[in-house]
């Protein structure tokens, strides 16, 4: 394939603004109906809906507690949102996803906007449909991490700047955007700590060296922008502080440094750990990357993007912490970058780059004729098939509309071409997300909270022994009662010891004491409890979970 730098710019047939207000109508549509279309999954989903839930519920929305215990490895922006959602429609998935889904709606807007006013009309178009069906982008939206959000806040810093450097930008609007680029970084502090500040800064200095040109920084309007930082971030910095002595040490310290330079949360991986998320995240666009790699150093924005989405890749690689949506806020900066590549390709290469991701959702359908060989304990034939349907779906979807766009752009309809292949990628990612419900089951609280409903009232206590359930709190409506179980309740505990048993004796002491109790177990815990004669009845039972209760 040749690099798109090298031909020349293709006139693009651009949509009628009929067709425009549609499709963009359907796209928020759709990416929002299908937020509430699978149950919470533990742990993270089922996490920070009890954590919002909780919010909610106890009214302090200074102090974030995790099923009823303190809980500062994370900033409350996201506990806020998903509270406020809560309040508004409910305790259901819907309300708990929507403020990652509207995060990624936001994401995809600033991109948008930002190469339309950057490098015209079209590329703006272009980048709308690459952000809004690139794969890593459109699970992550839907999917209840703080991932979402932090990299919305960050794409506001990124386009800020963009557009506050923006050749001819006048004064106002470089003032306003630069001001924004450094409300966003209080916005992403706010959602995951100090990395919202880390990010930015290291990006600017790194592009500043390889420019070496640092006349940047004399124009980034220090005192309104400093004074916007502040504001959004010192006061629940400075409440929470002073209700709890003990935050600061435990939030700077242990969840920035420690879980950076450490294993200690037990998330190590290899150096490449990252790759494939980047090759797969990036679908359909994957075999474009290369066409990114060559910004001119006198082209400042060209040259952030890369810079932006190279350290943000390296710097969660040299992490001791490693989880698969660390490296989404790289996303934004790649669909910026390849809009205004994809503006100067012909349809002769363009072409070719349906082929790769046209190849994979062939070879993925293929795969199907062998489902048998993943059907095991802890995938039943049910959610397996179910996983199968919705990859052959997408699969035929994205090669019908691989043929049409091939099609397409022999007429030299650019932009028709790319919208078509845009959206059915974009409908077939959201597809298979909703086809994983029945494995998803097997990881979510939402089946062992019905089958517990019948058998408790609001004053039965519910215990979780030795082990734990991350959405269950969130389904039941109310904390749980951990016993013998630590892990990141740890803090919580240790300042709060009476909202816990420390041990299995004490635990069986409460149960024989109580007229009626439930309790959240595994199968090697329970013949434990019973070989010590506790009574207990099995009410629920899937492959790894047990509920039972009092009889």
């Amino acid at each position: 394939m040749k690099p798109i730098h090298s031909l020349s710019a293709a006139p693009a047939t651009g949509l009628s603004r009929p067709w425009l207000a549609v499709l963009m109508a359907g796209f928020v549509i759709l990416w929002l109906a299908t937020l509430g279309g699978r149950s919470l999954i533990s742990p993270d989903e089922g996490r920070y809906a009890t954590l919002a839930l909780g919010m909610l519920h106890g009214g302090d929305w200074i102090t974030p507690r995790l099923n009823g215990l303190l809980y500062f490895e994370k900033p409350p922006l996201q506990y806020w949102g998903g509270a406020a959602s809560l309040w508004l429609f409910g305790a259901n998935e819907f309300a708990a996803r929507l403020w990652p889904g509207l995060a990624g709606l936001a994401t995809v807007a600033l991109i948008g906007v930002t190469a339309a006013r950057l490098w015209g009309a079209n590329a703006g178009l272009y980048a709308w449909l690459i952000a809004g069906s690139t794969t890593w982008i459109v699970l992550n939206s839907h999917f209840l991490s703080l991932d979402a959000g932090l990299t919305a806040a960050l794409t506001l810093v990124l386009c800020g700047v963009l557009r506050a450097e923006r050749p001819g930008a006048a004064p106002r609007e470089q003032r306003g955007w630069m001001v924004a680029a450094w409300a966003g970084m209080g916005l992403a502090v706010l959602s995951k700590g100090l990395v919202g500040i880390l990010i930015p800064g290291a990006v600017l200095i790194l592009h500043s060296l390889w420019r070496l040109d640092f006349s940047v920084w004399r124009r980034l309007r220090w005192l309104p922008g400093l004074s916007a930082l502040l504001l959004i971030t010192v006061p629940w910095f400075a409440m929470v502080s002073a209700r709890n002595p003990d935050f600061a040490n435990f939030f700077f310290i242990h969840e920035h440094f420690q879980r950076y330079l450490s294993t200690v949360h037990r998330r190590e991986g290899a150096w490449w750990y990252f790759v494939p998320y980047l090759l797969v995240g990036f679908l359909p666009w994957t075999s474009a990357l290369p066409w990114l790699l060559r910004p001119r150093r006198s082209d400042f924005a060209a040259g952030l993007l890369l810079v932006w989405a190279v350290f943000v890749f390296a710097f969660f690689s040299l992490s001791g912490s490693k989880l698969p949506s660390y490296i989404l806020p790289m996303f934004p900066a790649l669909a910026l970058l390849l809009a205004r590549e994809i503006g100067r390709a012909d349809a002769r290469t363009l072409r070719w780059h349906l082929l790769l991701p046209t190849l994979l959702w062939a070879a993925a359908l293929l795969a199907l004729t062998q489902i048998d060989r993943f059907i095991a304990k802890d995938a039943p034939r049910a959610a397996v098939e179910s996983l199968a349907r919705g990859i052959g779906t997408g699969a035929v979807l994205v090669l019908l509309a691989a043929a049409l766009a091939w099609s397409l752009l022999g007429r030299q309809r650019k932009t028709a071409a790319l919208a078509v292949f845009a959206a059915a990628h974009l409908v077939a990612t959201l597809v298979v997300a909703q086809s994983y419900e029945p494995y998803g089951q097997l990881k979510s609280g939402a089946a062992i909270a019905r089958a517990l409903a019948p058998h408790i009232d609001s004053d039965t206590p519910v215990f979780s022994v030795r082990s734990y359930e991350q959405t269950l709190p969130f389904y039941l409506g109310r904390p749980i009662i951990l016993v013998d179980y630590r892990d990141e309740f740890e803090f919580g505990q240790t300042h709060e010891p009476e909202r816990w048993i420390p041990t299995l004796d004490a635990f069986i002491e409460r149960w024989m004491r109580e007229p009626r109790a439930a309790a959240y177990l595994e199968k090697d815990t329970l013949d434990e409890l019973r070989r010590r004669d506790v009574p207990m009845q099995v009410i629920y039972e899937d492959p790894r979970r047990l509920m039972v209760v009092k009889p």
